[in-house]
Parts: structure tokens; sequence; C-alpha cells
């Protein structure tokens, strides 16, 4: 049994703790590059747990007689799926921020413990937290030479071997020269020598390449290394590299084998070197300051101008939505008929969903694992299909599908809420249902209708999208916008809307003209229904006749029907409608001449106006 299978890993990790002489270790889902999104040779908490969400850390302690002797800590996202899919009997379930490993450490660890962690999976920023709970307790946490999961690990996959692609500049909307060139001018301007830049997509981004070797996001397992003087070291696996690749990055970039990257650190002796400590793991900062180079903490200097989109990249958005847009709606159009009929699975529905989108001929890949959610599944936020969990999608029921597509011009994301009815009719969704998804809605028009003055941070919109879920008393326990990637990460920072403040996760970070962000609130009610709305958003100037000062506003990308069954119209103010009848023309004015006779009927049908 599954179980059996995971009880037998905890065991087989604890042997080598006792063998390491360790009293506990620390398992997180990170890769060397504190991605979100990991290839398969480091999935290590879902092999020793079994759990799938893409944001969790876990704790081991060796003494399996302690109680607890083990936790898995997650955000509010997951609070359902954690404890589906990890047995509750060897696992505590800590919520996140509540508690932190950190604090569960000093709580739990035994007096005096060496609790070990992988240098190359950590922040020097947790590290250092965690490091200062073991010592109150007399402990000490233990950087591992060899991570005791992959001692275990017999079958661990290799990291991949795909070749690094070129990503042309007809895409990027400019040269890989020209970033650099900013780069060495920044690093001048900062009086340094030179940045590590350790996060995938900074380097994708940088370089004007991608790859294939993590799943949804086109990354290729890489490091950085950028100097003043405009030149730069890729340090990469000799089986990535293509004559393309070489010829694409010219002279003033050097390629070096991967493993020739510690020593590369090693030789920056007396350098002044920019790390950022949110995107690059603990034990970069161990060997550079081994090495007695000067460490400056930086924000990675490619991660704002990666997130403000040039006008190539800003249209490129704009035609893979359109593309994706009528995949969506075919998708929706085929559910309609299907739904009904009760033989249509979440698993089903998600196969559906990406050959409507590889039917366009341009799909490179999905942007995230499809939450296909029916009934009590789409209350789990950040919901995971599998044989174990697959339900039918039930006539008379709510159905969550939150998806998105990898396009060489554009990365898409997008929820829709629908309502699957009877066969012949008949069997409403209940007031209370109505009442929650019109709320939502609400709350999705107000933050699309945002007009704010440039410094407008993220936090500062947040409370636009939740005002009607509180006024009942409700809300989500999730962030209500992520910033998106051009042809790469499905969530990227710096920009967010979400409740917390205080340098967290991106909220202050003041939203610019160019930004791509996502507009996502929702409500979800555990056991029976999710509820989420999801369009991207591209922030863009607003002129205003008059104002003192300059202001901005978004321009909605995502052009796919929203489902009216679900909605109470008596509910929404001629403001809301008007949106509603504005967006759902631009959708088939858009969308529809990408569709044959009979689903441009439909797709007509479903934009009519509301009134």
């Amino acid at each position: 049994m599954l179980m059996n299978t995971h009880e037998a890993r905890l065991d087989a990790l604890r042997k080598e703790l006792a063998r390491q002489g360790l009293d506990g270790f620390v398992v997180p889902i990170s890769d060397e590059h504190m991605s979100e999104y990991v290839g398969g040779y480091a999935q290590r908490l879902e092999w020793l747990t079994g759990y799938g969400g893409s944001a969790g850390t876990a704790v081991v302690l060796t003494d399996a007689t302690l109680s607890p002797a083990a936790a898995m800590f997650v955000d509010g996202r997951y609070t359902l799926q954690v404890r589906d899919q990890v047995d509750g009997r060897f696992y505590a379930y800590e919520n996140v921020p509540q508690t932190s490993v950190a604090k569960w450490l000093s709580e739990h660890a035994p007096e005096g413990a060496r609790i070990g962690y992988d240098a190359w999976l950590h922040g020097k920023g947790w590290a250092a937290a965690a490091g200062k709970a073991l010592e109150a307790r007399g402990g000490a946490l233990v950087a591992v030479e060899s991570n005791p999961i992959d001692v275990v690990w017999q079958d661990r996959p290799a990291p991949s071997p795909a070749p690094a692609i070129v990503h042309d500049d007809d895409f990027a909307g400019q040269s890989s020269q020209a970033k650099r060139e900013a780069l060495s001018a920044w690093l001048a301007e900062q009086k340094l020598d030179a940045a590590v830049i350790s996060a995938l997509d900074s380097i994708a981004w940088l370089l004007n390449i991608r790859g294939q070797d993590v799943e949804r996001t086109p990354v290729a397992l890489s490091y950085v290394l950028a100097h003043a003087d405009g030149t730069a070291e890729l340090f990469i696996a000799p089986e990535k590299v293509t004559t393309e690749l070489t010829r694409h990055l010219g002279n003033a970039v050097r390629i070096e084998p991967r493993d020739a990257f510690v020593p590369a650190l090693q030789g920056l002796k007396g350098k002044r070197v920019a790390v950022d400590p949110e995107r690059a793991v603990a034990a970069i900062f161990a060997q550079l300051e081994q090495a007695g180079a000067h460490v400056v903490e930086t924000r990675d200097p490619t991660v704002l101008p990666k997130a403000v989109k040039n006008p190539v990249e800003q249209q490129g958005h704009r035609n893979a939505q359109v593309r994706d847009g009528a995949a969506v709606s075919r998708f929706l159009r085929w559910l309609e008929s299907e739904g009904p009929k009760g033989t249509v699975t979440e698993m089903s529905a998600a196969d559906a969903l990406q050959e409507f989108r590889r039917q366009t001929g341009d799909l490179r890949d999905l942007s995230f694992d499809t939450i296909s959610g029916a009934g009590p599944n789409g209350a789990v936020v950040h919901y995971r299909v599998s044989e174990e969990t697959n339900r039918t999608l039930e006539p008379g029921s709510v159905y969550l599908v939150d998806s998105g597509g990898q396009y060489p011009d554009g990365t898409t994301d997008i929820t829709r809420t629908v309502w699957i009815g009877h066969q012949g009719g008949g069997g409403e969704p209940s007031a209370e249902v109505k009442d929650r998804f019109t709320r939502v809605l609400k709350g999705h028009i107000a933050l699309a209708q945002a007009v704010f003055p440039q410094g407008t941070a993220g936090h500062q919109l947040d409370v636009l999208a939740r005002q009607y879920l509180w006024a009942a008393g409700l809300d989500y326990a999730h962030g209500t916008g992520h910033g998106v990637g051009s042809f790469l990460s499905v969530h990227e920072g710096p920009q967010r809307i979400a409740k917390s403040a205080g340098g967290q996760a991106g909220t202050d970070q003041e939203l610019i003209a160019g930004m791509f962000l996502s507009n996502e609130p929702g409500y979800y009610k555990t056991g029976e229904y999710g509820i989420r709305i999801e369009n991207l958003v591209l922030v863009e100037a607003r002129d205003i006749p008059g104002a003192e000062g300059s202001y901005l506003g978004f321009e909605t990308l995502t052009l796919v029907p929203i489902d009216a069954a679900l909605v109470d119209v008596s509910l929404l103010t001629p403001l809301e409608l008007g949106w509603w009848n504005t967006y759902h023309a631009r959708v088939l004015e858009v969308v529809g001449p990408q569709l044959d006779e009979e689903e441009r009927a439909w797709l007509e049908e479903r934009c009519r106006p509301l009134s």
C-alpha cells in the first residue's frame, strides 16, 4: 500500500540520519536554485511523504518514539491536500505562517539536537533563523555533506539532459547582449565586480534561452556569473550545449561545465559580489565567504527588468491569449455538452483541455498541472487530481478548473468556475452558491477596474477583491494576484497582490506599467465546492484629464466567457453589469474569429449581455 511505502522510506531516512550522527533533518520542496517548481530529481519531499503540493517542508526527527517525531508545514492553500496525501500517524500537520520550522524546532527538537539541512536547498535567512532556534536549546543546525534523502532514494531520477534552447529576439523583444550591457552598467554603478545569478528564470531571461529541465517551466539547469566588464560565465552540463546555443551567446559568454561553478565562486577572493538572499541558496553565500569575497546582499538585478515587460512581450502575450482563449472556449463548449451526461471525470476533463490547447499548434507545455476540482475537490485550493482522488463531474454541481499554457510568445493562467447542469435542463445552482460566486465576481471586477497612483503596492489593492466577501464574513486563504512571466514561470516576482505587507512576498513592490499579474479572488467551502475567477491583467498607464500625478490601471488580457448561470444579477450594480457586458463583447470580438460557425454561435450565446 502507498502508506506502507512512505512509512518504509521514513524508516530508511531515520536509519541514515542515525548513521550520519544527526538528530533530525529538514526536507523542503526546493532545488539548488530556490525554484518553486522543481525537476523530478529534486522532488525529495514528495518521494518521502507523498505530498504533491508546490510549497511545503517536512521536519523528521531521528527518534521515532518522540511525539511528534515529524511534522509537515504548509500554508492555507494546502491544508486540505496535505491531510489527504500525508499520513497523520507519522506527521503532525502545521500551518504557516501561524508557525514555522524554526519555531517548531525550538519547541520540539531534543535538547542539544544536531539537526541536518542541505545548504544547497535553503536560503541563508532560513538557515540563520533555524540555527538560532536550535542554539536556544543547546543544539545546532548542521549543513550535511551528502543529502540523506539522496542516499536512501535508490531509484532517484537523474537531472534532465535536455539541451538548452535559444529564445528568439522576436519573442524576447531585447537581445541578450543589451540585457547584459545593462547589467554591466548596474554593476559598475554599484561598484561591484560581479553578480551571481542562480534563479533559473533570471538566467533564462538574461541570456534569452529556455529549456526543458523543469516540468511546466521552460528553463535550463545552470548558473551565471556576470562581471562588470560585460562578460559572463554560463555553468551548464556539457550535454545541454548545442552549436546554436554557442553561436547565440557569442564570445562574451564563456560556457563552463556546471560542476565548475563552485570553483569559480572560490576564485572571487577580494571581489565585491552581488547575491540575492531570496533567490540564492545558503551554500553559495558560504562558498563566497570562505573564499574571502565581499558579499553584497541585494535583489537579483534581473528581477525587475524581467517583470516589466517590453512592448514585444506585451503583444506576444496578447497573441497567446487569443490562441489560449479559443482553446479554453472550445473546452467549455465541450464541457457544457458532455458534463451533464455524468461521464466526465476530473482527469478526463483536464486531458480534454490540454488537447484543445495542443490543437492550437503552438503549445510547448502546460504552465502548471491543471487544477481540475469537482464538487468538494474544488475547495482544495491547489488541488492536484490523481487516480486515487479522481471524481466524476456530477450533474447539479460546481466544477473549478485552473489551468494555463506555455507558448513561445506568452504564458497563460486562467480559472473558470462552471455549473454542471443536468441533461435536458433543470437543477439550478443554490442561492448560496450564486451569492458566493457573485461576491467573488464583484471583487474581481473591482480590482479589474481599479485606478491607482504611481507608487501603489500590491497589498494596497488586495482589499478591493475581498471587500464583498468580508461584508458577509467570508474570505479566502491565498493571495489575490501573482506576477507572470513571458514564456517563463507562471509565478513570477517581485510584484504580488495579497494581504501581507512589511516586505513579505512582493506585496510591498510598487506596481509598474508593463507588469503582468493575475486577478483571482475565490471562495472555498470545505467538503462542498470551490469558486475562483481568474484573469491575467497588464499594468498600464492611465491618462486622466486633470490628474495630479501619474496614474495606472489594468488591461484585462484573458478572453474567455464567465459562467452566467452562477451569477445573481440582482447583486450587481449598473457599473458591474457594464464591466461584464463590455468584457464579454471583447471576448466575442477577439476570440470569435478563431472559431468555426457552430463554436461561434455557442460563444455568442455565452457572451450575450446581462441585464
